[in-house]
């Protein structure tokens, strides 16, 4: 009785460890609200599962989401990994509503939430929404990763293009990478975006602003369902707030946002084994195949040179080209490589060149046998074979004067070397001498300032260091002078690169930045809009200005999003001006 209850015991305390090890719940922003509120639900797990399946929020419309936030940390050695999916609910009647359970799927096994009870009351007088600012931004900000092809044959091409879409209710002041995507089993290489442009277009049927943040190329080297893990985002979004400025204008709320591409699958087929020629070494795409000889009339000890190259698009640089084999009467070098490829969006492009040398060893006529090569044509499902045709060399008597190599000199042979005597010509035979005349160098001028150069460069390096010294330790001057600099020197950048939208902004932003390190002696975290706002009503600069420079730095912000002319670049850049001068004269 004592081994059984032991027995039960063991197992279910190693069931209830295998248990623990995921965690997988629902939270709900109130319990209690009214019909005229909104509910957040999260469904967070701390291990990446897949299939995640919502529940049908009975009693509600969903109005936000789904909104997908990852985490993923290590401290002290230990990694701890969270994922969260988050709706925003809006009650449709009410009365007492259950949430159901949602579902997912982790190593195989499905895990499911606990139901939530919340309770919809009468409207309230001032409704509360939470984080309203938060559900703005989630609703009308989205990272989107656009598949080309999600079931490729192995070794195809598919390409991965990242687009952060931007409603226009609100506008995105700055970004950064939290997590780039790791393509494990894949040959990848990224696409250069020299720079990033702004587009319009629709999501999920609605106008969107949007910016292609990323492209790659992919290549499966496994068969199989892959995944893309995620590229994560965290976006400052300015949303609306109720609060307005003296003119009536609404003033904006930052709100740092973070935002992921969601993990994607990809089944990848494994090419076909029926029809597969002996020769195939692994290209899939559509290429051209040509074999061709430099001359096919020479001399012996002559050389010629025997081209081998695949052209097309496809896998360019994850196969090896066919080997020319040449008679033995032929010397063959190891290949030159020679590699013409360029990649975009179509995939990898180009050529791939084998640059064979061949030296006849005597006279004859030797043909040189046709190669074949062999690819798989993901578009019509089939592998094709191309052959070269055979090569005849007609090879002539030595010319005079050279004497052919054999196997009994090993291939070495030598050659006469003529002395024309012209080698010698730099040895001059006559010289042309002259005495040198006495000059009386002491005591001359030259003399002197030679003896009393040193001494004044000493004294002038002891000035020279005092000067240096008094200037190191000014650390609030350096940083003053230093400021000033590079407000001038970034305004005349920004002068010169009128035309240029987003280097102009660029230039302008960091010579008001530099400016007010200068005049207000602030560092660039105290950067803020109110901040600088306040600090020129301090210092008596007039309203006026005051609002002109900081609708000069709402301008750089906004011209990094909204494409701007170029008569308002130089609108812009005349303000600036104008408004530095102004502040000069008022501080």
């Amino acid at each position: 009785m004592n081994l059984k209850l032991f027995i039960l015991t063991f197992f279910l305390i190693i069931s209830s460890a295998g248990f623990a090890q995921v965690k997988f719940e629902a939270k709900a922003s109130k319990q209690k609200l009214g019909v005229n509120e909104r509910l957040r639900v999260d469904f967070e797990m701390n291990q990446d599962g897949d299939n995640f399946k919502a529940p049908s929020f009975n009693g509600f419309t969903v109005v936000g989401g789904p909104n997908q936030v990852v985490s993923n940390q290590w401290i002290n050695g230990k990694r701890t990994y969270s994922k969260t999916y988050s709706y925003f609910l809006e009650p449709t009647a009410r009365g007492k509503f259950t949430i159901g359970q949602a579902e997912i799927i982790v190593d195989g096994d499905t895990y499911k939430t606990s139901p939530i009870q919340v309770e919809v009351t009468a409207a309230v007088d001032t409704p509360k929404d939470g984080d309203n600012s938060e559900l703005i931004a989630s609703d009308n900000l989205h990272l989107v990763a656009e598949i080309s092809n999600p079931n490729p044959f192995l070794n195809q091409a598919i390409t991965v293009v990242y687009k952060l879409y931007v409603s226009p209710r609100i506008s995105v002041s700055n970004w950064r990478e939290m997590d780039s995507p790791v393509y494990r089993d894949f040959w990848s290489q990224n696409i250069d975006i020299k720079q990033l442009k702004i587009e319009t277009g629709e999501y999920q049927g609605e106008p969107y602003r949007y910016v292609v943040l990323r492209k790659t190329i992919l290549y499966p080297q496994k068969t199989g369902e892959l995944e893309i893990e995620p590229l994560t985002l965290s976006v400052s979004v300015d949303v609306p707030s109720d609060r307005r400025d003296i003119f009536g204008g609404r003033l904006y709320k930052t709100v740092d946002k973070t935002v992921a591409a969601g993990r994607r699958t990809i089944n990848v087929k494994s090419l076909p084994e029926a029809g597969k020629p002996a020769g195939f070494t692994g290209a899939v795409g559509k290429f051209d195949f040509k074999v061709s000889p430099s001359r096919t009339e020479l001399a012996a000890t002559e050389s010629l040179t025997v081209q081998v190259r695949v052209s097309g698009n496809g896998n360019l640089k994850l196969f090896e080209l066919p080997k020319l084999e040449v008679p033995s009467s032929l010397e063959r070098y190891e290949p030159e490589r020679t590699e013409n490829v360029r990649t975009d969006l179509n995939g990898t492009q180009g050529s791939l060149t084998d640059n064979y040398t061949v030296i006849p060893t005597r006279q004859g006529k030797f043909p040189i046998p046709g190669i074949s090569f062999s690819y798989f044509d993901p578009t019509s499902g089939t592998y094709k074979t191309i052959n070269s045709e055979e090569i005849l060399l007609q090879v002539e008597r030595a010319p005079a004067g050279s004497s052919m190599p054999s196997a009994a000199t090993g291939g070495v042979y030598k050659q006469p070397v003529d002395f024309s005597g012209a080698q010698f010509k730099y040895i001059k035979l006559s010289t042309s001498l002259r005495p040198v005349g006495s000059t009386f160098f002491l005591g001359s001028w030259v003399f002197w300032s030679l003896m009393l150069l040193p001494f004044a460069l000493v004294f002038g390096a002891i000035a020279l260091g005092k000067k240096r010294k008094t200037l190191a330790n000014d650390v609030q001057g350096n940083r003053i002078r230093k400021a000033n600099r590079l407000a001038r020197k970034y305004l005349s950048e920004a002068k010169r690169n009128l035309g240029d939208q987003k280097a102009f902004y660029e230039s302008l932003e960091r010579a008001l930045h530099n400016y007010l390190k200068a005049k207000l002696h602030i560092q660039t975290s105290e950067m803020t809009k109110e901040h600088i706002q306040v600090l020129l009503s301090e210092k008596n600069v007039d309203q006026q200005t005051s609002l002109e420079f900081i609708s000069l730095l709402k301008s750089c912000e906004f011209a990094r999003y909204t494409p701007t002319s170029q008569g308002a670049m130089e609108q812009d850049y005349e303000k600036a001006a104008r408004v530095l001068a102004a502040l000069d004269k008022q501080l």
